[in-house]
């Protein structure tokens, strides 16, 4: 066990440290696991200061995906907390293998298969709309794309993504006062009414949907609460949208400054897949996310006790030059295959093989359709509210045919 103090870090509660979190990456990766001063905004708008341990290393990161018995995904709960409890990903066995189970039909590889040509045909409709020239690619298709698709799945309309866009930043901005007061207990509000309604339409009158399997599923022989019916509409709005959202946003900015990739995108489309999941590691969408420790343990020498919360980087363990060889170069031709940007374990993500098809959608359509993409008048602008996803807010770039 370390005899020395562990490095503190307040840095890492900064937005502008999470507009670009990757230089602090490698600056700490050497003292992980270390302490980090995140801030954390209640649902009334106060904010408290938090510690907590902040694991940065691939090998680190790994065991804690793997270990759910010390390290749990169910936070513990107090008053005027920042988010409604979420099923599923908050859930630890055996009530989360139960839960995983209820929705899981929906994200078979034949269910997906099914929605490809949909999908393919809501891309080339936007991207056609796009025309030439200078476009927002986050306005014109990252963010309603992704939304259009989880929506399907748990039918309801798509042509609302805006407010679910709205709904989904609102919930995510728990690490930042930087919002206009009262409006993430409103927009919580508003989405809760949303789903509320939407379920009570399939009790009365079902569908072949998410929401109406959720309605009507069972676990240990009783319908879900209302909470947590609600807490799982809303889980899968977040993590279908925002995951798929920041990943395709990455992907295009990462290729419109490498020419060279996309027209050997464009001759080889078999690099397609490669290049997404070298994305995927390279600028993870999901950056971080918690576990709370449920007895004894040590991380790296590091004694840590119970009841302690661990910030474990995805983003930071996949640039992490002892598993991946300059890992701070983007390069479709490398081994790819450790990378943990979907998580791994038992919370491995559930919608990983339907955000990979709609990349893959996308991008292919993007290279059917333009023989150039590149840089905008105006760099894009990344989100700053919160440290667990990174993206954009706006991306202009520049296509051509």
């Amino acid at each position: 066990m370390s005899s020395s103090d562990p490095t503190v870090t307040e840095d890492f509660g900064k937005p502008e440290t999470w507009m670009n979190p990757y230089p602090a990456y490698r600056k700490w990766r050497e003292q992980s696991p270390l302490v980090a001063k995140m801030p954390l905004v209640m649902l009334d708008g106060t904010q408290i200061e938090v510690f907590n341990w902040l694991l940065l290393r691939h090998e680190d990161v790994y065991g804690v995906l793997r270990n759910h018995e010390t390290f749990s995904s169910d936070p513990p709960q107090f008053p005027n907390m920042p988010a409604p409890r979420l099923p599923l990903i908050q859930d630890d066995p055996p009530r989360h293998s139960k839960m995983r189970r209820l929705v899981s039909k929906a994200f078979t590889a034949r269910r997906i298969a099914q929605l490809e040509p949909w999908i393919r045909e809501n891309a080339e409709e936007m991207i056609d709309a796009m025309g030439q020239g200078e476009a927002d690619i986050m306005a014109s298709l990252a963010i309603p794309l992704p939304v259009r698709v989880i929506a399907r799945l748990l039918g309801i309309g798509g042509e609302d993504y805006l407010a679910f866009k709205r709904w989904s930043d609102s919930f995510l901005a728990f690490n930042t006062s930087d919002t206009e007061p009262g409006s993430r207990v409103r927009n919580g509000l508003e989405m809760a009414q949303y789903f509320g309604r939407m379920a009570a339409e399939r009790r009365t009158q079902a569908a072949d949907d998410l929401i109406s399997a959720l309605v009507e599923s069972e676990v240990d022989g009783e319908h879900l609460q209302e909470a947590e019916l609600l807490g799982f509409c809303i889980l899968l709005l977040i993590a279908g949208n925002e995951t798929t959202t920041n990943l395709l946003g990455n992907i295009l900015n990462l290729l419109a400054a490498r020419p060279d990739i996309w027209q050997r995108l464009r001759q080889d489309r078999a690099q397609v897949e490669p290049t997404i999941e070298e994305a995927l590691r390279f600028e993870s969408p999901v950056q971080t996310l918690f576990r709370f420790v449920r007895t004894d343990t040590e991380v790296a020498g590091r004694h840590i006790y119970p009841n302690t919360a661990v910030a474990v980087s995805f983003a930071s363990a996949n640039r992490d030059p002892a598993v991946f060889p300059d890992a701070e170069q983007f390069n479709i031709d490398r081994d790819w295959t450790s990378h943990v940007a979907f998580g791994g374990g038992i919370h491995y993500c559930l919608g990983a093989p339907l955000a990979r098809v709609e990349a893959a959608i996308t991008l292919n359509a993007m290279l059917d359709r333009f023989s150039t993409v590149g840089p905008g008048s105006k760099p894009g602008t990344r989100q700053s509210a919160t440290n667990v996803v990174f993206g954009f807010r706006q991306l202009p770039l520049r296509v051509a045919r």
